[in-house]
C-alpha cells in the first residue's frame, strides 16, 4: 500500500446565489470568521480556523439552478465536524431557526446503533450542509 500523496483538504468552494447571505450564515450562526475578500469575483473566504471555504456568487441566481443528486455531479454536500453531541444539540437549536434555513432532519444517530449523531439542513441559498459528532 502507499502512501497518499495528499494531506486533507486545502479549501472547498461553494457557487451560491446570494454571497452576503451565505457569509452572514457561517460568521454570525456559526461562529467562523470572514478572512478576506475577493469583489472582483466575486467571492468571500470564511474559516472556523481548520476549515476554509471560499464562496463564490454565482453570476445570475435568478437563473441558477440548484444541485440534483440523482442529476448532477459534483459536491451533494458539506459535512463539518462538532465536538460532541451537546454542542451539537445546541448548534441545531442555533441553526434551525436561522432566515432561510431548512432542516433536513433532526440531529440523529447517522445509523441505526451509531454513536455519531448528525442532521442536515440547507442553508440560505440552498447548499445543503450535514453537521455530525466524532465517534466517541
Amino acid at each position: 500500500m502507499s502512501e497518499a500523496l495528499t494531506r486533507g483538504i486545502h479549501h472547498l468552494g461553494l457557487a451560491v446565489p446570494d454571497l452576503e447571505a451565505t457569509t452572514a450564515f457561517f460568521c454570525s450562526a456559526l461562529g467562523w470568521k470572514e478572512v478576506g475578500r475577493k469583489p472582483e469575483y466575486p467571492a468571500a473566504f470564511v474559516s472556523d480556523g481548520s476549515v476554509t471555504l471560499t464562496l463564490w456568487q454565482v453570476a445570475e441566481p435568478t437563473r441558477a439552478v440548484a444541485f440534483d443528486r440523482r442529476k448532477n455531479v459534483g459536491l451533494h454536500h458539506l459535512a463539518l465536524a462538532v465536538p460532541t453531541h451537546v454542542a451539537l444539540q445546541d448548534l441545531f437549536e442555533r441553526v434551525r431557526d436561522y432566515p432561510g434555513v431548512v432542516v433536513e432532519f433532526e440531529p440523529q444517530p447517522m445509523r441505526p446503533g451509531s454513536d455519531v449523531l448528525h442532521f442536515i439542513c440547507a442553508i440560505p441559498g440552498g447548499v445543503r450542509v450535514e453537521f455530525a459528532t466524532r465517534a466517541i
